[in-house]
């Protein structure tokens, strides 16, 4: 029994059914069969999962600098809960490294991308105002990446 052909144009299926277009794209692809292939949204798919490890580093960097914000300028809050969030946000910073090497290079930068969001997280969680931080990243990306670094120690 042969393989079921596109019941749908592969652009409109896309739009219907997001699981089903993956399936039927993957098939093609497998089968040569490159003429019928939504080439467009391929591509558009292919550039989304570069963004979404982009996206991926910038939440974890937010997090990280949240945490670090407030065990600088809360020591007497500073807890295990802050101390392990911070571990597992670089950790899996660093998997994601380790599978997207070049995700790493944008570090420096997405730091200054996601600073003033991680100060107005941080000034929300610690009561403070923002203007109890410091305008620019205290931090170096080495020590937000660093297993082992902790401010005020």
């Amino acid at each position: 029994m042969g393989a079921k052909p596109l019941v749908h144009p592969a652009a409109k299926l896309y739009d219907e059914d997001f699981a089903l277009w993956t399936a039927e794209t993957a098939r093609l692809l497998r089968e040569g069969r490159f003429q019928e292939i939504d080439v467009e949204h391929v591509a558009e798919e292919i550039e989304d999962m570069g963004k979404r490890d982009h996206r991926e580093m910038l939440s974890r960097l937010t997090l990280i600098l949240q945490h670090l914000l407030k065990w600088e300028y809360q020591p007497e809050k500073r807890s295990k809960s802050w101390r392990s969030t911070m571990a597992v946000q670089r950790r899996e910073l660093a998997k994601l490294f380790r599978q997207s090497p070049s995700v790493r290079r944008n570090v420096g930068a997405a730091v200054a991308e996601v600073y003033r969001d991680a100060v107005e997280d941080a000034a929300r969680e610690a009561d403070l105002p923002e203007e109890a931080f410091p305008r620019e990243c205290p931090f170096a990306p080495e020590q937000i990446l660093d297993r082992d670094f902790l401010p005020g120690r």
